[in-house]
């Protein structure tokens, strides 16, 4: 018997899922508002080699008529009348705005901002950041801001930031409006999906780990020790699950096999959600975390130069499937294709505890195929280019 799995992917049309949380009317971002560059301020103190601290304006939160969100931006040196692409860079848990993050993107020829999303400046240690008077609430989550107005919330106030950022970003003339980019990582994934539903000014979006269906991931035991109209609502206004069907961009989702806070599953479900192209890079057992593990991913950079700079394009997976326990993959691609390989798991249970192990794949004429070793419960392929480069297949589930 022969069982045939295909799975088409249509650059246009790659939504396959159904959204199962309700999405409101129209988002609580207002971006007529949002879409003008703030008002900066000097942020004195705050030095680092190569980019320039400052504040910016922020929106109203309480008695306050409106806040101060600390940033760093960099810009290379620009010959006159050229402009450059840029990158507007979200950080994750435990975070602030980085310069270093910054610097990374600068020396690829990049503009780029980094801002904080949490009230805070670059003041103190990983986790405990200092707290600005004029900062917007504190994250993360905001799981126990729920009986504040919505726009006292801090994801209203994160996602707003990062907004107000790209504006200010496409206002310095060095800037290439109409290229710029959007990454953000872990919590700062999250918001990235979302801001990439809201602001369709950005040419694309890649978040690192992050996704939604928040209420599945590693915080399920908040929502059911929530009151249950107050996790109904928080998951309405905030899941990206309710934003990812509004994007109108590219999609790049880069994570890994055992990460700790988002699952395969719920990525999975994400990922199928907007109306357009998307890639996959799955790494086994990806680290989570800021520093070179979510902030230097050569797929980014190999992305966003592709969008932004006329660059090759990664290889495009255009169909998947599986004849009896033959997996393949079909693709399209300008690069090299130096090797595959199928990724798998024997186990069940909890995503993060799974043991995921390789078996060679085959390669020959835009099609890669191995053979699924017997056991095996969920499975996926990697292609790997000449620049060591991942691009993934989605992965199945098996009976």
């Amino acid at each position: 018997m022969r069982d045939t799995i295909a799975m088409l992917y249509a650059l246009s049309m790659l939504s396959l899922a159904v959204v199962t949380a309700a999405a409101p009317a129209q988002p609580i971002w207002d971006m007529k508002a949002l879409g003008k560059a703030p008002r900066t301020y000097p942020a004195s103190g705050f030095e680092e080699p190569g980019v320039r601290a400052l504040f910016f304006e922020g929106p109203a939160y309480g008695d306050k008529p409106s806040t101060r969100v600390f940033a760093w931006i960099g810009i290379p040196d620009v010959p006159a009348g050229q402009k450059v692409p840029g990158m507007v860079l979200v950080h994750g848990g435990g975070g602030t705005a980085f310069a270093n993050w910054v610097r990374l993107w600068n020396e690829r020829g990049y503009a780029a901002i980094a801002m904080d999303t949490c009230g805070c400046v670059p003041r103190g240690a990983y986790g405990n950041w200092e707290r600005h008077p004029d900062g917007g609430p504190p994250g993360w989550g905001g799981f126990d801001q729920t009986d504040r107005p919505l726009r006292d919330q801090w994801p209203y106030h994160a996602v707003a930031s990062a907004i107000l950022a790209h504006s200010l970003l496409r206002a310095q003339p060095q800037v290439d409006a109409r290229r710029i980019g959007l990454t953000g990582i872990s919590w700062g994934g999250w918001l990235t999906c979302i801001i990439a539903g809201v602001d369709s000014r950005f040419r694309f979006a890649a978040p690192v780990y992050g996704c939604g269906y928040t209420d599945e991931n590693v915080w399920r035991d908040v929502f059911k020790g929530m009151p249950p109209d107050r996790a109904r609502a928080w998951m309405t206004n905030w899941d990206p699950s309710v934003h990812l069907p509004r994007v109108r961009m590219p999609m790049l989702w880069v994570t890994g096999t055992n990460d700790f806070a988002y699952t395969l599953a719920t990525l999975q479900k994400s990922y199928r959600l907007p109306r357009t192209p998307r890639t996959l890079a799955i790494r086994l057992r990806m680290p989570h975390g800021h520093g070179p593990a979510g902030e230097a991913p050569k797929e980014i950079w190999d992305f966003a130069d592709s969008i932004l700079k006329g660059g090759t394009p990664m290889a495009r997976i255009v169909a998947q499937g599986r004849s009896d326990d033959t997996a393949w993959v079909t693709f399209r691609t300008s690069r090299n294709i130096v090797r595959a390989e199928l990724c798998y798991t024997r186990d069940t249970g909890p995503w993060p505890d799974r043991l995921w192990e390789t078996a060679p794949a085959s390669v020959a004429q835009g099609r890669a195929t191995a053979t699924l070793p017997a056991g095996a419960k969920v499975y996926y392929m990697n292609l790997f280019d000449d620049r060591d480069c991942v691009v993934s297949s989605e992965h199945v589930e098996l009976p």
